[in-house]
């Protein structure tokens, strides 16, 4: 999907094929047809990964897991979910947006979330522009 929209990404796995933690998966479907993977960013659950199989796109599979997560984070009692993404991509930070996300200005990012963007840049995955997102819950 990202190739049609002029990203390719660098080879290597995924974090979701080097997690050895099923705790921080919430999976959609049987099979599985999407997941939420998370962990924690200065004090907050942070959204490592999201994917629904192309088949099952446009359907609100996205939308239920991230809902899910937010609730999960909730009822963890954490003040907010954050996650990196694309700023221009449609699915992505605009989708986001939609879910109640808010883009966070730089001088509010914490120390965890400034060395994590830092890390992706030297992963080679800032392709296009990115941003941090934030939900308060």
């Amino acid at each position: 999907m990202f190739a049609q929209v002029g990203i390719v990404f660098p080879a290597g796995t995924t974090m979701i094929e080097e997690t050895d933690d099923p705790s921080r998966v919430l999976v959609a479907g049987e099979p599985p047809i999407g997941f939420a993977m998370f962990g924690w960013v200065d004090g907050n659950v942070h959204l490592d990964q999201l994917a629904v199989h192309p088949d099952h796109g446009r359907r609100g599979v996205g939308g239920r897991l991230v809902g899910a997560l937010c609730a999960h984070a909730a009822s963890l009692g954490v003040p907010a979910v954050t996650l990196t993404t694309f700023r221009d991509v449609p699915w992505n930070a605009p989708w986001y947006g939609r879910h109640g996300f808010a883009v966070l200005d730089p001088a509010e990012w914490g120390p965890e979330l400034d060395a994590l963007v830092a890390h992706e840049r030297e992963l080679g995955i800032e392709l296009a522009p990115r941003v941090a997102m934030r939900r308060v819950l």
